[in-house]
């Protein structure tokens, strides 16, 4: 049994337990929670196996992907949710790799942009047709009109959520 396979079957004992006693809120937070850690471990697994890329590197790909002009690196870390340490160690990797380019906007040293270079376009391309392929294959036994009608509902769990939030988001 894998790590993601004992990870999901904990979850689902604790959301479907004889003796869980669980309420309907409860269990859909925990169906939710580990669909979305199987389906992110395979994700990582993929990306490493076929890219030798990691999640993160291709989430700050993603974002520079959307803005030709590039970001500034605190702007990514936010829109990743990666600290600022690690975006620098993120965009230093793929630096390395050929994949993204940072310049300094009008000599400013204390700003800093990351821009993806051509090869990093490329590959992002070819990644984000994979990872949608990949989507597809996992959500492959369920049906369009499934698919459309759960994206609706679960936006309306998102939605409540969002409005009961404490104010302690950022956390």
């Amino acid at each position: 049994m894998t790590e993601t396979e004992a990870t999901s079957i904990d979850l689902e004992i604790i959301a479907h337990g004889p003796k869980s006693g669980a309420k309907a809120e409860t269990r859909l937070w925990l169906r939710m929670l580990s669909t979305t850690k199987l389906m992110t471990s395979e994700i990582r697994r993929r990306l490493r196996a076929e890219f030798g890329a990691t999640l993160p590197q291709f989430d700050l790909m993603a974002q520079l992907y959307r803005e030709t002009d590039g970001l500034r690196l605190g702007e990514l870390s936010k829109r990743t949710m990666v600290t600022n340490g690690n975006i620098t160690g993120l965009v230093e990797r793929l630096e390395a790799d050929g994949m993204v380019k940072r310049v300094t906007p009008d000599g400013d040293r204390r700003v800093t942009v990351a821009r993806l270079t051509d090869e990093g376009k490329a590959l992002f391309a070819t990644m984000a047709a994979a990872h949608e392929a990949w989507l597809c294959d996992m959500m492959a036994d369920v049906d369009q009109d499934m698919i459309a009608s759960l994206w609706r509902e679960i936006g309306m769990v998102k939605g409540s959520a969002s409005n009961h939030l404490s104010g302690a988001a950022d956390e």
